[in-house]
């Protein structure tokens, strides 16, 4: 992790996921690119910076160098960029790292990137020698750095998807320079090659998952009528191999209203079940169970989190109290819902309850092995991992012992075998990975990438604006004086029910806390931490509730000495951005410096590209008479002023993000410049929303970042 680990979202990921936990992960970062103008009594005024949003536009082009040139000049000649780049490349690209693998049909699989492989490869080792050793022997199977050179193309590795239980079948998906639309490619595991004739798809927006051998289910987006309005698959097809995919069967047919249509399929020892799903809206979804030639609808809520198939029933965490007959499931909740239950009504559900949160919890993620559901908890931000199976008369829990105090998650499971992988981590404590075939010691330990004994780590709690308490953490020194003279680093995200845990801060100890810097992780509203109703606070017209909940914790460092406004930076990316973008116009006189990542500015323009349709849920629609004036009072690009002295504000984006437009940071910078601000403003060129497409890309920016960090807070 590198210290702002939230905002690494893994989607180079071996596991196959569901096709809910894949748009989770993949949407839950996908905040618009452009969007509509908000509904009032009077037209806004003509916006002069349209131009920019011509994404490689030689006009807008020649601008985002001409700023790049600008910033690195700045930057790059301060001495201690060179020193920061060099440290943040050699923790990217240490062996030290502890490989993230899936297990499947007893190897182990991994992607890699480091020295002499900048774009990585995808290999794997007998899962026997990585539990034993320290460095198993890896067989590569695809090199990308190598197909790259052979096909004269800007390879990214995305994803292998690779077929239950002995996963020899895989498709990799492959994307051109960082971007979400991938290229699809079968490849055969035991050849170490691309299937000649294979299932193959052209770049897009397709999502593919195995229902056989030989059959593919596709949520298709191949043409543009197959798409939604936010750019995702609305037709669902039942693909089989040597066929048109164009032509395949239709399963579903969604609208062009909704978000996305996919299918996935729960591959377990007691059987294969396979659903297809329609998201009419980011938080909504329709689940129908394939039964022969038949899709049976399943009878849960609409804004419920479907998760797996355990037992013969259906995993999913309600989002809001589901009410059946004379009982109550309460918000939060996991239940399970029998799959003979698909195609009858509601009322005929029969629910069981798996397991209810208390207070200040909530169910971060289920993992399965062939015996039990692995349940990683968050209580009160801090991770507990919780194993259930079945046992007579019902269902048996017990606690997985983990380290207290940090980041607790499932690295990898097995459908087929009783065996599971967990990691811990704290801000200052770097991974360990156990194994649960030997209890006790990790089997694998990362080495300190900074010296943290001067360190330490405290929760507290800020109250907002309307008495709610917000929790952070607070690294710093220890012995700190607090005379308000501590260069602080405060991060957020405060969005789409993503959590922020307290992960390895490895970059941010290496660059920053060494230097004498203090580091916070904010916990805010909107994100997931405290479950559905955490998030749901900070929807549409309370999303000012996010903002408020950002301020209070600076505030309180402030008002407790541990810094003051000149000292104190926030970082935020994405919906982080959108965050750190607002604030600092709201309260520019709080902050001393604002890294701003590949963010959402522009909230009146956000739906107009896809996938802005897709964040109406989270933010409101734009054009709605009541939501318009709500969104158009924190947006940060409409309300940035002349006159006023902001903090230094460092807008890095990417060409190639296909999920955030680069026009809302290209715009809110050229507004800023020409209103007379100091504006820092870098665009990489490739990197997708990541803003970086090899571990040299990433340490660049982060180099970049520390700098101006350090050049406005510690000089």
């Amino acid at each position: 992790m590198d210290g702002r680990p939230q905002f690494r979202v893994f989607l180079n990921s071996d596991r196959p996921c569901s096709i809910i936990a894949c748009m989770k992960a993949l949407l839950f970062l996908i905040f618009a690119s452009q969007a509509a103008w908000a509904a009032g009594p009077a037209a806004p005024p003509a916006d002069p910076y349209l131009w920019l949003e011509e994404i490689d536009g030689a006009k807008a082009i020649d601008w985002a160098r001409a700023r790049n040139n600008e910033t690195l000049y700045e930057l790059q000649t301060d001495p201690r960029y060179k020193a920061a780049y060099d440290r943040a490349l050699a923790i990217y690209d240490s062996n030290e790292r502890i490989p993230r693998i899936a297990m499947r049909g007893g190897y182990a699989y991994n992607f890699w990137q480091g020295p002499g492989s900048p774009k990585g490869r995808w290999r794997r080792a007998p899962l026997s020698e990585f539990l034993a050793k320290k460095a198993p022997a890896w067989e590569v199977l695809i090199d990308i750095d190598m197909l790259a050179a052979i096909e004269v193309e800007n390879w990214v590795y995305k994803a292998a998807s690779c077929l239950p239980p002995a996963g020899e079948l895989c498709l990799i998906s492959l994307s051109r320079g960082g971007k979400d639309a991938v290229v699809v490619r079968e490849f055969d595991v035991r050849k170490k090659a691309f299937v000649e004739d294979g299932f193959r798809l052209e770049e897009s927006k397709s999502a593919a998952a195995w229902l056989d051998a030989n059959t593919l289910l596709l949520g298709e987006a191949l043409s543009a009528d197959s798409l939604t309005d936010s750019g995702y698959p609305r037709v669902v097809r039942k693909w089989a191999r040597g066929t048109d995919p164009r032509k395949a069967p239709v399963l579903l047919e969604g609208k062009k209203s909704d978000v996305t249509a996919g299918g996935w399929c729960s591959f377990r020892p007691e059987g294969v079940n396979c659903f297809v799903v329609r998201a009419p809206s980011y938080f909504e979804s329709e689940v129908f169970l394939i039964a022969g030639d038949k899709l049976k609808k399943m009878p849960l809520p609409p804004d419920a989190a479907v998760s797996d198939v355990f037992n013969g029933k259906l995993l999913l965490t309600l989002r809001s109290d589901w009410k059946l007959k004379d009982k109550t499931f309460k918000q939060n909740s996991l239940l399970g819902v029998g799959l003979e239950a698909a195609g009858q009504p509601e009322e005929r559900a029969e629910p069981r309850l798996v397991f209810e949160p208390g207070p200040r919890m909530t169910v971060e993620g289920v993992s399965l092995t062939r015996d039990v559901m692995l349940l990683t908890l968050l209580d009160n931000v801090k991770g507990r991992i919780l194993k259930v199976g079945p046992s007579i008369g019902g269902l048996h829990t017990e606690e997985v012992p983990v380290p207290p105090n940090g980041a607790a998650y499932i690295s990898a499971a097995s459908d087929y075998a009783g065996e599971f992988l967990f990691g811990y981590q704290n801000l200052l404590t770097p991974p360990s990975l156990y194994y649960s075939g030997k209890p006790g010691a990790p089997i694998k330990q990362e080495k300190p990438k900074f010296d943290a004994s001067g360190f330490e780590t405290e929760q507290r709690e800020a109250v907002s604006a309307d008495g709610t308490k917000i929790p952070y953490f607070l690294v710093s020194p220890k012995g700190m004086k607090r005379d308000g003279k501590n260069p602080t680093l405060l991060y957020g995200y405060g969005g789409f029910e993503n959590s922020m845990l307290p992960y390895y801060a490895s970059v941010t100890g290496a660059l920053w806390l060494e230097r004498g810097g203090v580091y916070v992780l904010a916990n805010i509203r909107g994100g997931g931490e405290f479950g559905p109703v955490w998030h749901q606070a900070a929807l549409k017209e309370n999303r000012q509730k996010s903002f408020d909940d950002f301020i209070a914790v600076a505030e309180d460092l402030v008002k407790s000495g541990v810094t003051s406004p000149p000292k104190l930076g926030i970082w935020g990316g994405s919906n982080g951005g959108l965050l750190v973008g607002a604030v600092s116009t709201q309260r520019p006189e709080l902050f001393g410096a604002v890294i701003c990542e590949v963010p959402l500015l522009d909230m009146l323009r956000y739906t107009k590209l896809p996938p802005g349709a897709s964040w109406v849920g989270e933010f409101g629609d734009p054009e709605d008479p009541v939501l318009g004036p709500v969104i158009a009072k924190y947006s940060p690009y409409q309300n940035v002023r002349a006159g006023v002295k902001y903090p230094a504000i460092f807008f890095l984006t990417s060409t190639k993000d296909d999920r955030v437009h680069p026009g809302h940071a290209r715009k809110m910078a050229a507004k800023l410049k020409d209103l007379g601000h100091k504006v820092y403003y870098y665009e990489n060129m490739d990197g997708g929303h990541s803003a970086a497409a090899s571990n040299a890309e990433s340490a660049r920016r982060l180099a970049l970042e520390y700098t101006l960090l350090m050049r406005k807070l510690m000089d």
